[in-house]
């Protein structure tokens, strides 16, 4: 078993196979309110359990998003006071004020209607691959329905789809040199976004359309419209957000389908476990590592003492597999009920485009498990450097072409 003193979860060098779980069981065990060292900053408090979890996250007013940002590093207050423009680093009211505006882009009614379009891009994703019999799995899948729903959601045009892409990777990848080699190219990268932003909001000032550019470009908060750097920041999130999530999320429901090939077969035996196994594989792998929040008073959490200023790190895989809230957590079990994850967040911040997750998962591993039943990973799996997205950045996979599958069967 581990010593508090080996447990270091401020070095991405320790995720870089996915995140620590024997040292996050340990501290649920024995320390769930841990105090971490840091080499370069004050240190912080780290969250494992799921209650625990649950309760910073429901009160805002002592655990605040605003005060040091969501990311676990320290910022100089000029560099706060941009990343305070991301909803994702807002608290109340203010936070409820902005996301007001997007989230009539967000409701189910509208996520429904994307339902067939969103069968339809699956359903050429895997066309493209099906008779290939292996594919890299990432760029070739992964990345494909997300990138495409949230560019055409946000109206972006198909040609400048892999542009916002790359730039998502350079600014999730902060931490990993294959994506960026300094926090300036990440500087860089966000320029980059903005600059995009700003072009395609010049045209749709001009000429409005039914996509969320338009939305922000007519939104107001207090009657206000948004300045250039809100719209700036709020197209930057929502781009990241839309893409990033939900493509590693699909890498590691491959990952973890290839490795528990009972668990597949029960999905191809009985299709209805489609939506169940989303649910667990949210639980399982869940794309956010952490987010940070700053206490804004003295408080105590099982004992330990939180002064007012002190960070407080929420470590979701942890949580997501407390044996207080879940049976048997360390078991992937696609037929899991039920299943009350942490992997959208909850309260104040619970992830908007959950439903919109939850439907682009479930049609393409509908898609992928129905037409090619024997996908399987094939070879190493190259994860993200980060102690903050468990992102996957490349994984072959190998199948029975689909047309020797069908001639099979006939």
């Amino acid at each position: 078993m581990p010593l508090p003193a080996d447990i270091d979860l401020t070095n991405p060098d320790h995720f870089d196979q996915g995140p620590p779980h024997e040292w996050f069981t340990w501290l649920r065990a024995n320390d769930p309110v841990y105090w971490q060292d840091e080499e370069d900053g004050p240190g912080f408090w780290s969250i494992t359990k799921y209650q625990d979890l649950k309760h910073v996250s429901r009160h805002p007013e002592l655990f605040s998003s605003w005060r040091g940002g969501t990311n676990i590093f320290e910022l100089e207050e000029d560099d706060l006071t941009g990343v305070r423009l991301l909803m994702i680093n807002m608290d109340p009211p203010r936070h409820a004020k902005y996301r007001r505006i997007v989230s009539k882009g967000f409701t189910p009614k509208r996520i429904s209607l994307l339902e067939d379009h969103v069968r339809a891009l699956a359903r050429r994703i895997v066309d493209r691959i099906a008779d290939k019999g292996e594919c890299e799995f990432v760029s070739e899948v992964a990345s494909q329905v997300p990138m495409a729903t949230i560019c055409e959601m946000l109206g972006v045009p198909e040609a400048d789809h892999q542009l916002v892409y790359d730039l998502s990777n350079r600014l999730i990848g902060f931490d990993d040199p294959d994506f960026q080699t300094s926090m300036d190219d990440g500087g860089e990268a966000a320029a980059e976004m903005y600059a995009y932003a700003e072009q395609l909001g010049a045209e749709r000032s001009k000429a409005p359309r039914d996509d969320l550019t338009s939305i922000l470009l007519s939104a107001d908060v207090d009657g206000e419209k948004l300045t250039q750097d809100e719209f700036d920041a709020f197209f930057l999130l929502l781009a990241i957000a839309g893409n990033e999530t939900t493509r590693t999320v699909t890498a590691q429901g491959m990952r973890l389908l290839s490795e528990h090939p009972d668990q597949r077969r029960a999905i191809t035996d009985d299709p209805s476990l489609i939506g169940p196994a989303v649910e667990e594989i949210l639980r399982y792998a869940p794309a956010v590592i952490s987010f940070r929040r700053t206490a804004m008073a003295d408080v105590e959490i099982r004992g330990k003492q939180i002064r007012n200023g002190d960070k407080v790190v929420m470590w979701y895989p942890g949580a997501n597999r407390d044996e207080e809230a879940f049976d048997d957590p360390q078991k992937f079990d696609v037929s899991r009920n039920p299943n009350d994850h942490h992997a959208f967040g909850i309260g104040e911040h619970f992830c908007l485009g959950a439903s919109l997750a939850r439907l682009q998962l479930r049609t393409i591993f509908d898609e992928l498990l129905t037409r090619l039943p024997d996908i399987e990973v094939d070879g190493e799996v190259k994860y993200l450097r980060s102690n903050f997205i468990d992102g996957i950045k490349e994984m072959r996979v190998r199948f029975t072409p689909e047309t020797q599958r069908r001639k099979a069967a006939s």
